[in-house]
């Protein structure tokens, strides 16, 4: 599929890889609908980008929030033909804690309801908006690209819960994808490695060095321009379809 002249929507844009994301596709062509929560820079990020994008303020497990926004991108847009969920939280904690205290319950639910049902929730939205697109040459409608992580195959201690809803995401990718191969809309998933968003960058310098070091090549954080390289890729190679990519340099994460 041509990312020029497309409709796009990004969830989790106002950063990290979601913002380098609805950058290059704007840079590329496309108008780009970002989706996030009002507290995000979502609004300073398409103001930055200009005419072709558009700040929708949504929570993806919102599925009020995400159809109003949704419908606003149809809107100014005239369709949606891709959708990019980069949103997700991460949370830490081991099953039972050194002093005997279990997991909490509740942000086992939050971590699955942002990253795994938020990830269904914009899917199964922004497909059946796709359905109504004309097909091209290709006789596709539309492509959805789904981010987990590394830590969908290789856990780490205290990562129950991020580990579960990474890949739930991992999990339904090839079965959405057969879902929805009749209409020509496309399903993949990416799963990054260590990358240098917001969020890791909190980390203090030595933390994120030791870190970069245990990637084999090249040995450094990830850039998230090199997250929406491959998603914009994904996007535009016909072939692609069901599968997930890691983008790792060749980490496979050890227990700690």
């Amino acid at each position: 599929m041509k990312l020029d002249g497309i409709g796009a929507v990004v969830t989790g844009g106002g950063s990290g890889l979601g913002e380098a994301t609805a950058r290059r596709l704007a840079q590329r062509g496309a108008r780009v609908a970002i989706l996030d929560l009002g507290r995000s820079k979502g609004a300073e990020v398409a103001a930055s980008i200009g005419a072709t994008a558009i700040f929708c303020e949504a929570d993806v497990a919102d599925e009020d929030a995400v159809v109003a926004a949704l419908d606003e991108a149809v809107g100014r847009f005239g369709g949606i033909h891709a959708a990019v969920s980069c949103a997700g939280i991460g949370t830490a904690g081991r099953t039972v804690d050194k002093t005997g205290k279990p997991f909490d319950l509740k942000l086992f639910e939050l971590t699955l309801r942002v990253n795994l049902i938020g990830t269904f929730n914009v899917i199964r939205l922004a497909a059946a908006r796709m359905m109504q697109n004309e097909p091209n040459d290709e006789g596709e409608r539309g492509v959805l690209v789904n981010t987990a992580s590394v830590a969908a195959f290789e856990g780490q201690i205290g990562q129950c819960a991020y580990s579960a809803s990474k890949g739930g995401v991992v999990g339904m990718t090839l079965p959405i994808a057969r879902d929805l191969a009749a209409s020509g809309i496309r399903v993949n998933t990416i799963a990054p490695g260590l990358f240098g968003t917001p969020m890791l960058m909190m980390m203090p310098e030595e933390a994120r060095a030791y870190l970069a070091k245990q990637i084999p090549f090249p040995s450094r954080l990830g850039k998230p321009p090199e997250y929406a390289a491959l998603a914009c890729h994904i996007i535009e190679n016909p072939m692609i379809n069901g599968e997930t990519i890691r983008i790792d340099g060749a980490i496979r994460m050890q227990p700690r």
